[in-house]
């Protein structure tokens, strides 16, 4: 018989963190506990970003306490379950994977966890003023990073081009890779253009240029575009096997991104990988805002993947309340210190 209960955290941004659907300054978290009768622990992060996560922020804690409370109940089949509640349901997973390693933070252990290997990652630059963005980017830099994510769509479309420009004239693509996400900033009668505008910068892809949920207007970009274009919140709500795979052989996208807060999980993230693999089209991996439980558990399952594209990955340093964790970077690589204790997140 196992016991639960779950605990609420505001994790507050150290800078506010531009997108194109507003800024953010803090964003809630709750962390779920299990305990099984030999002492055992799990804990797993429910990590809602408000206005894109499809868990239902009005009545996330009810569901959370009728989890809690029957619990056993959701045992076997929680993933069927909470299909409309993919926060609740990855958090759960993770729980579980922690009792099932009798450790609830080393759920999958590799050479990645005992700090032997790492895992390359792209730096994210926030949407701001242009100097801002300029500034974002030396830091990168300089920190050794050999692949940039920038966030579009905020500014005048101008300004970002020239952004791009800038780094351009500094740096080729072999030097340095470029992704650009544009979270459905760009109108459909508008996005061909301006893809065509990118592409003059070799531009590795871009994430999402238009709204999600305009499948025939996606297929048609995929189908004519200058640039590859990867899937992001295309994917969010899609539940079902049979949807997945008739989006994706619909809109054939270059690429799809994996966010398993938003997705339900690892299972849910392997099956969109799946039918991926069976369209021969790639894929990589990214955090959607966790604290850094639930960043820890994307980056040890992401090692296990062995896909080496730079993945979306970082160290929760956006935060000034993070839970300390055994993530730290060094240039581009993220690793995990074997030996460095966690602090308990329901102790914050």
């Amino acid at each position: 018989m196992l016991k639960a209960s779950f605990s609420k955290h505001i994790l507050k941004f150290r800078k506010p963190g531009g997108t194109s659907r507003g800024v953010l300054y803090e964003k809630p978290s709750w962390y779920i506990k299990l305990e099984d009768k030999k002492g055992n622990i799990g804990i797993g992060e429910c990590s809602l970003i408000p206005g894109l996560s499809p868990d239902n922020m009005d009545q996330i804690e009810l569901q959370l306490q009728l989890v809690c409370d029957h619990i056993n109940d959701f045992r076997e089949d929680f993933h069927a379950r909470l299909v409309d509640w993919p926060a609740i349901r990855f958090a759960l997973e993770m729980a579980f994977k922690g009792l099932e390693t009798g450790n609830p933070y080393l759920l999958y252990p590799s050479l990645f966890t005992s700090g032997s290997d790492s895992i390359a990652i792209n730096g994210l630059i926030w949407m701001g003023s242009v100097d801002d963005m300029n500034q974002q980017i030396e830091q990168k830099l300089d920190q050794g990073f050999s692949c940039l994510k920038l966030k579009i769509g905020a500014l005048d479309f101008e300004s970002e081009i020239e952004v791009l420009k800038n780094i351009r004239k500094r740096f080729s693509k072999e030097a340095l890779e470029l992704r650009v996400d544009a979270n459905g900033a760009f109108a459909i009668e508008d996005a061909g253009n301006k893809l065509k505008e990118l592409a003059q910068f070799d531009i590795h892809s871009i994430e999402q240029p238009i709204q999600a949920g305009q499948w025939e207007a996606m297929r048609l970009l995929c189908r004519n575009t200058p640039l590859a274009i990867a899937l992001d919140e295309e994917l969010i709500a899609v539940n079902q096997f049979a949807k997945k795979k008739e989006l994706l052989a619909l809109i054939e996208p270059q690429y799809i991104i994996l966010k398993p807060s938003l997705l339900g999980g690892w299972k849910a993230s392997e099956e969109w990988i799946a039918i991926a693999q069976q369209y021969n089209i790639a894929w990589w991996v990214t955090s959607a805002l966790e604290g850094n439980v639930g960043l820890n558990a994307i980056a040890q399952w992401t090692y296990t993947l062995k896909n080496r594209m730079p993945q979306g990955l970082g160290t929760g340093q956006v935060y000034t309340n993070n839970v300390q964790s055994p993530l730290y970077l060094k240039g581009d690589a993220l690793f995990h210190h074997a030996e460095k204790s966690w602090v308990d997140p329901f102790k914050l």
